[in-house]
């Protein structure tokens, strides 16, 4: 019987692990599956002969690492990873039950399939496809499926660099999610989004205090009065724009491909300009704050003493600082902040070999790509793992439908990812990893 190839291979692992419910709720009582998913990629690597290592966090919170060693031990170790856990999905609101993994009008459909149990199943597929061949790659590989991505990476990534960042010596570079699918320009062009920067999180609870009281009461202390009055003035305000280095090249590339003008004190008139991608594009121009949850009183006759509010904050590569500043303004003096978690916004250069390794692959397989570097308005493990010294990026190869909005799959509905995308990330994939 002629061997499987990965190409062929990499859908049936994707459509299993689809099917692995690994819903992170945020909360460790009802978010599920994780262990299960890491048993799975586990077995399928000592399958071929890979060993393997499982550190929980907490019960049922499984981290997956492995090392395959490479031809020269003395370079720097290349880290590909991926998440497994995956967020909520409400049935009702599909075409398809969301962990199906069912296959239909050229996709594979489910919660996770572009974030990012796609990724995941694609470096299964190469790996395994090189065990069984016997290939060595250039220099060690460091594999890494991790819990808890999509809720703050506590008891992932953030747990194996506390805990077990012996697992990453030698590591120098590393590869994971949201990056290296394309955007279609015209028939003869299209352009692969390199993730070099990500922004920083930083999710605050902002506190107003007042006194307490009878609601029949005419009262000028409200704190939940006070609370409203700050948490409008934040979702209302736009912050000052400030391009940083990734954006302005991502631009002025997009643009010159686009023939377009770009006004670099205007750059969100060219993004209009970018389609599906423009929400993607656009909340890499500055710092964001939105509020997210609401908190207060515990009676509705009662005016509470306290009144608080969530806010999801984004910020770019060295303004954290500045952005705090800029929300003590809008908010006012007399709001409590409490930081519940902080991450720091990462930026790299788009140079070195890694950088050319990518470029080629994706050449040798769409004569029309061009790579050009983007920033995440989000966070990836890249947080976590940067911390080591390790230099990031985003590369997990797609090559998409001109018309599919890809940015609005990511934890949205019917999420899907195309089987010919699927099967060409690993093609290019394979290639980098051989390259690099």
């Amino acid at each position: 019987m002629e061997p499987v190839s990965a190409a062929d291979e990499v859908v049936e692992l994707c459509r299993d692990l689809l099917r692995i419910d690994t819903t992170n709720t945020g909360d460790p009582r009802t978010t599920v599956g994780e262990r299960v998913a890491a048993e799975y990629v586990a077995g399928k690597l000592t399958e071929v002969g890979i060993e393997v290592e499982l550190h929980e966090s907490a019960p049922r919170r499984a981290n997956l690492v492995a090392r395959i060693p490479g031809a020269d031990r003395s370079r720097g170790a290349l880290l590909v990873h991926g998440h497994l856990d995956v967020v909520p999905a409400d049935a009702a609101e599909w075409s398809v039950p969301p962990f199906s993994g069912e296959e239909k009008d050229g996709y594979l459909w489910g919660r996770g399939a572009i974030d990012m149990k796609d990724f995941d199943a694609m470096v299964l597929a190469v790996v395994r496809g090189w065990q069984r061949t016997g290939y060595v790659p250039p220099r060690d590989i460091v594999l890494a499926y991790t819990a808890d991505e999509e809720a703050g990476m506590e008891y992932g990534s953030q747990y194996l660099v506390r805990e077990h960042a012996g697992l990453f010596e030698g590591c120098t570079e590393a590869i994971g999610e949201v990056g290296g699918f394309s955007y279609t320009i015209n028939d003869d062009l299209r352009l692969y989004l390199v993730e070099t920067a990500e922004k920083g999180i930083d999710w605050l609870r902002l506190h107003a205090k007042g006194r307490p009281g009878h609601g029949s009461f005419v009262h000028d202390d409200n704190a939940v009065t006070a609370l409203a009055e700050a948490v409008a003035a934040v979702g209302r305000h736009r912050f000052p724009m400030v391009v940083t280095p990734t954006v302005r090249s991502f631009l002025e590339q997009v643009s010159e491909a686009l023939g377009i003008d770009l006004d670099p004190d205007e750059p969100e008139l060219a993004i209009a300009k970018l389609g599906p991608i423009a929400n993607l594009i656009g909340a890499t121009v500055r710092n964001t704050a939105n509020p997210t949850r609401l908190e207060a009183g515990y009676k509705d006759n009662v005016i509470p003493s306290k009144a608080s509010a969530t806010i999801d904050c984004r910020t770019l590569p060295g303004q954290a600082e500045i952005f705090l500043e800029q929300l003590r303004g809008v908010i006012g003096p007399d709001i409590e902040i409490e930081h519940i978690s902080q991450q720091g916004a990462l930026e790299t250069s788009f140079d070195g070999a890694l950088v050319e390794a990518m470029s080629a692959a994706l050449r040798a397989e769409d004569p029309g790509a061009r790579t050009v570097p983007y920033m995440l308005s989000g966070g990836t493990d890249a947080k976590a793992f940067s911390t080591l010294g390790i230099r990031c990026f985003g590369f997990a190869p797609l090559k998409l439908p001109a018309d599919l909005n890809f940015s609005a799959l990511f934890h949205g509905v019917d999420e899907r990812v195309p089987v010919e995308g699927l099967q060409f990330g690993v093609r290019v994939l394979d290639r980098l990893l051989q390259a690099s």
